[in-house]
């Protein structure tokens, strides 16, 4: 790294930057984020690297991971980005509102929870809510969130953790596939190539075992990392996949998957709503968990 005056100091653009970087492991989703190019996110990482004289991410792999020292970085600058933008939005054009940050895993988010937001929105006008969507399989809450839902095993015990219901996954695939199906005396006896999300790699060993239904000893597998694009490999025929109930519900209502069989495999994870017990008392905040408990929690 080039040298840099001692009293050189990193800018605040330049800590956004990083940190939303950060967050998504990726300079082409920030700069997304940011309105501006991933060359550019990549200048700024470069510059807040000379000023700190420090690397704060490791380059040497295809994916985009935080060094030790960004990692710590982020874990102390984001809650005061965080806290900076919240100041500011309070004061946007004058008006005095409250702003939640909520961070919901990505398949929740996208086909469960945002097509329903816009009712809290409209009841609450004076609420600004920002979706924030992280990794699957981090069974953290997010520090820069004031609520999180996330699946867990065991949910955090130094916070706030409202249970919302298990996970739930059915055999499903597109209506073409399932016409091909033929079963007998308990053994699938038609092609039956399957669909794998890295997170739960025994899923369909677990639905097998479960219910006594042989899965053709060769069948062919793709393992794919989100569970947004299992769905999507299964709507279009390239196999049958373990998809997550009620949550992908707008999937079968459609009619672009159907059920292969009906029954499910409970997982031993499960949604939860997290908040830091900071931040449970804040009105907007409670309103907000009332309203997601009422809609999302099923009874127990």
């Amino acid at each position: 790294m080039s040298k840099i005056a001692a009293s050189a100091k990193p800018s605040i653009r330049g800590l956004r930057a990083f940190c939303i970087a950060a967050r998504h492991e990726s300079f082409r989703v920030a700069a997304d984020e940011l309105h501006i190019t991933a060359s550019a996110v990549s200048h700024q990482m470069k510059k807040l690297e000379e000023v700190l004289g420090a690397q704060l991410f490791d380059r040497s792999t295809r994916d985009l991971k935080l060094s030790s020292t960004g990692e710590l970085l982020y874990q102390e600058v984001s809650p005061l980005i965080e806290q900076l933008d919240a100041v500011v939005r309070k004061y946007r054009k004058g008006a005095m509102q409250s702003s939640i940050r909520i961070s919901v895993q990505p398949f929740f988010a996208s086909e469960f929870f945002i097509p329903r937001l816009h009712e809290f929105s409209v009841a609450n006008p004076d609420i600004d809510i920002q979706v924030g969507t992280s990794d699957e399989s981090a069974e953290k809450h997010p520090s820069d969130a004031d609520l999180s839902i996330r699946l867990f095993r065991t949910p955090p015990q130094d916070m706030q953790a409202d249970l919302l219901f298990p996970l739930r996954m059915v055999p499903a695939g597109s209506p073409e596939f399932k016409r091909g199906l033929s079963v007998r005396s308990g053994k699938i006896q038609s092609e039956f190539p399957i669909i794998v999300h890295e997170t739960y790699p025994k899923a369909w060993q677990q639905w097998e075992a479960l219910y006594g239904v042989a899965l053709p000893g060769n069948s062919k597998s793709t393992r794919l990392d989100s569970m947004i694009a299992v769905v999507r490999a299964a709507q279009r025929g390239i196999g049958a996949a373990l998809v997550p109930i009620p949550v992908g519900n707008l999937w079968f209502e459609e009619g672009s998957i159907v059920r292969l069989f009906e029954q499910e495999l409970v997982a031993d994870v499960s949604y939860y709503l997290v908040c830091p017990s900071n931040r449970v008392a804040d009105e907007s905040v409670a309103l907000f968990r009332d309203w997601i408990l009422q809609n999302f929690a099923s009874p127990a």
